[in-house]
């Protein structure tokens, strides 16, 4: 008896939940109850399934559109607001009769209305409502019911709004068209987890462009939303307190949003092209979570290091590499780890991306005149332990950081170099002295992000020019390398989820000299491999031979890095791969 009320409770929830939808009528859902509980059925006890056996039992075809291709044209005789309203995609017309995919059967006000509205002879065809609501997404455009409703209504004007904005997308999607759509851009954005989002105008269309784990990938939007440009640049400009009269000077501007109880920081920046204004925004969290040290990935050897300065009473220690790499998340990470009550930690930010409970933060504001070198002096009459610069972007910053050190603080900073070497020769070009880099520098760190193969669609790796790289590289046979296919779980971009591979550098003595000596970064890499360092492409390896990412992603984010660089310290890194680390 209790193993058959296990069965029934969900799908009895199921089948009351596809009645309330009107997928489903009463009548149909006490014969699946009845069927469900003899012991002679397979149980129906997903959506998939019990709309399978309503199309058998009404005579009618069923898809779980993977392999459907809607007529775009077709698709363009139909109101979008209408089709999404009612969850009804138009596939194809065969002998006059339209097709279209729906997974409400007794919703027949949406088909009545479809017919009154064209004329023509339509015929329901079952889909799951996850398909249908992912493909109208992928046909229809971001926003096609708002654009839709706009089209229809007399050209609009955008005016300025006095008093507090609303900023929360929830209740901020009943008002205007022009409002609603900026909101469901921002909103799909935030759901598919982008880190920023690109609006391009051209000669006859505005581009959307998500970046989605480091990599922009274009949204579809309805073909008429370039006539609504001007007004939804200048929403984002209301939104963002800036001038909407200035079309003619860049501008910078920032957004405080908040969505199912999550506040998202937006950094907007505004900039005039040929055809109008370009914008960009950035997505922040702000109550993203951090990974302990544990679970940012790190190989055995360099946690071990990164764990050892962690304890020193004072020194520089830098994570560099480009915009979006990550640096940020890991020294939050590191200061997480060493945050106590013992320690008074200052940060100096532009912007703050994390709040933490205990450390005191800085935000930096240019027209305030509140500059990183202004703030750093200031912090020092703090009788801070551990200071936190969010980056060292001149000379004076860079020589005020460094007494820092010498003064007996712990400095962690960012830095834009291409590799760990290159952050030593990047302090002495900011006319910092080389002596005083080689003595209060003590490790640097760099490090890049690589896409997660999505787990849904990964395959082995087969391939002549895969088997090349095992072969020369000395990888065992037994160890499988994967390739990206591509799912819907993934948007067909066969990953899902980024991981960092990091690259470290210790100053010993020899680098110490080295530095004194104003010696190439190139001489200073050549020293640290020597010494035991491995490159950022060593430690891409690592994580391809345990089947986290593929060797075209490690190679494209190394660049400037040969893959069969560090062939022979790699080989050892391979053979012990290891349990799998959290990607980050």
């Amino acid at each position: 008896m209790n193993e058959v009320k296990t069965v029934e409770v969900p799908v009895a929830e199921l089948l009351e939940r596809m009645v309330a939808a009107k997928q489903l009528s009463s009548a149909d859902a006490s014969i699946l109850t009845k069927r469900n509980r003899s012991a002679s059925s397979k149980p129906i006890d997903t959506e998939d399934e019990v709309l399978r056996w309503l199309a058998g039992e009404y005579g009618l075809g069923f898809t779980t559109l993977d392999k459907v291709e809607p007529d775009r044209e077709l698709l363009s005789l139909f109101p979008a607001r209408v089709l999404l309203k009612e969850e009804l995609l138009p596939l194809q017309r065969v002998n006059g009769v339209v097709e279209v995919a729906t997974s409400r059967l007794f919703a027949t006000q949406g088909l009545d209305t479809l017919k009154t509205l064209t004329g023509l002879r339509i015929k329901p065809v079952l889909a799951p409502t996850e398909a249908i609501r992912r493909e109208m997404k992928s046909r229809l455009g971001v926003g096609a019911d708002t654009i839709d409703t706009l089209d229809d209504v007399a050209p609009l004007q955008v005016v300025d709004e006095s008093g507090e904005e609303d900023s929360n997308l929830e209740n901020a999607a009943e008002d205007a068209s022009i409002i609603k759509f900026v909101n469901q851009v921002l909103t799909d954005a935030i759901e598919l987890r982008a880190s920023d989002i690109h609006l391009e105008p051209f000669e006859d269309e505005l581009r959307i462009r998500y970046r989605i784990d480091g990599v922009l990938q274009e949204i579809p939007v309805p073909a008429q939303i370039k006539r609504f440009q001007p007004a939804i640049v200048s929403r984002i400009k209301i939104l963002s307190h800036l001038n909407i009269a200035e079309k003619r000077l860049p501008q910078d501007g920032r957004i405080k949003i908040r969505l199912a109880n999550n506040e998202v920081d937006i950094r907007v920046s505004i900039i005039p092209m040929l055809h109008g204004e370009a914008v960009v925004m950035r997505l922040l969290r702000q109550k993203a979570t951090l990974l302990g040290i544990e679970q940012l990935g790190m190989s055995p050897d360099i946690l071990k290091s990164f764990n050892r300065v962690l304890a020193l009473p004072h020194g520089i220690i830098l994570v560099t590499g480009p915009t979006g790499s990550g640096k940020t998340s890991t020294l939050y990470t590191a200061l997480a780890a060493i945050n106590d009550a013992e320690r008074k930690i200052i940060t100096i930010e532009d912007p703050i991306e994390y709040q933490m409970r205990g450390v005191n933060q800085i935000q930096v504001s240019e027209k305030a005149g509140l500059t990183f070198a202004r703030g750093l002096r200031s912090i020092l009459r703090h009788d801070p332990d551990v200071v936190l610069v969010g980056e060292i972007r001149d000379e004076e910053t860079a020589q005020i950081a460094v007494q820092a050190s010498l003064t007996g603080h712990l400095v962690f900073s960012t830095l834009h170099t291409n590799d760990a070497p290159g952050a030593l020769t990047r302090l002495v070009d900011m006319n910092v002295e080389p002596y005083l880099v080689a003595s209060s520098l003590e490790a640097v760190l760099a490090q890049r992000l690589v896409r997660v193969l999505c787990a849904e669609c990964k395959t082995e790796d087969t391939s002549p020019t895969t088997a090349a790289y095992k072969e020369q590289l000395g990888i065992a046979a037994g160890i499988k390398i994967f390739r990206a296919v591509g799912c819907q779980a993934c948007r067909n971009t066969g990953y899902h989820g980024r991981h960092a591979i990091f690259e470290w550098m210790d100053l010993d003595n020899e680098i110490r000299q080295m530095v004194l000596k104003s010696c190439s970064s190139g001489q200073i890499r050549e020293a640290a491999v020597r010494n035991g360092m491995h490159s950022l492409s060593d430690d891409g390896w690592r994580l391809i031979g345990m089947g986290i990412t593929t060797p075209e992603e490690v190679m494209r984010v190394t660049k400037d890095q040969t893959l069969m660089g560090g062939k022979i310290s790699h080989v050892e890194a391979v053979a012990d791969l290891g349990p799998r680390t959290k990607a980050a």
